[in-house]
């Protein structure tokens, strides 16, 4: 019996998962992009209450504003995701000629994006405003651009692993980097006041089905036959 390596992805597996996945974030994600397109009111009073107890215990502890600030500048920013997606493309290219891979990531996270900026422009959606801010931010406020894209780039990068047969060790290291990552970057926006806290979860959803997606488009029409 042959037994899949890191060096070839395994045979064509089945897309039950991933459609059933796509139905579990397609629900949610266009419920909450419709209250918070029509600002219903029980939302926009739990974000304006949790922006305002984040907002003061960001003025009170500026250390650890400081540290946030640095975090999500530098170490969860969406242009720190997209060279580690290049870095990756290039490796399956070198390392494993997968063309079509790299390509398929590099598509993924540019429809990521390239949604995440069209549901900005069609919400519009204001940011927080604050007399003392401790942090600024550009373009409208939904969906979080750094909780969307960490969770596209580094969802995708453990399901490679998975793909290509990393030992469990490697695997379950990743995801806990995965989900301290995602989640942190959510909360290092609302920490600094630049996001409401539905813009944060908006982006974890909307990362999450496109992900779904992509991993059934792959699935469909990407992935190797048995042979």
């Amino acid at each position: 019996m042959h037994t899949p390596t890191v060096d070839s992805p395994p045979h064509r597996p089945s897309t039950d998962r991933s459609v059933r996945a796509v139905a579990a974030f397609a629900a949610p994600t266009v419920l909450l992009l419709v209250l918070v397109a029509i600002s219903w009111s029980p939302l926009m009073s739990l974000d304006g209450s949790i922006a305002n107890t984040t907002h003061g215990w960001a003025v009170d502890e500026p250390g650890v504003t400081h540290a946030f600030r640095i975090l999500t500048d530098w170490v969860w920013d969406p242009v720190t995701m997209r060279l580690l997606v290049a870095a990756v493309a290039i490796w399956l290219v070198w390392r494993h000629r997968e063309w079509w891979l790299a390509l398929w990531l590099a598509i993924t996270c540019a429809a990521g994006t390239a949604l995440q900026q069209a549901l900005k422009a069609a919400v519009g959606r204001e940011r927080p405003a604050w007399p003392d801010p401790v942090d600024s931010a550009h373009y409208a406020a939904y969906p979080s651009g750094h909780a969307m894209t960490a969770t596209i780039v580094l969802g995708l990068l453990v399901w490679l692993l998975h793909l290509y047969g990393a030992g469990r060790v490697v695997v379950r290291t990743a995801v806990a980097v995965t989900v301290v990552s995602v989640v942190g970057v959510g909360l290092t926006r609302i920490w600094l006041g630049v996001h409401w806290a539905s813009d944060v979860l908006g982006g974890w959803l909307l990362g999450g089905l496109t992900i779904a997606l992509a991993v059934l488009a792959y699935e469909r029409w990407g992935a190797p036959r048995r042979t």
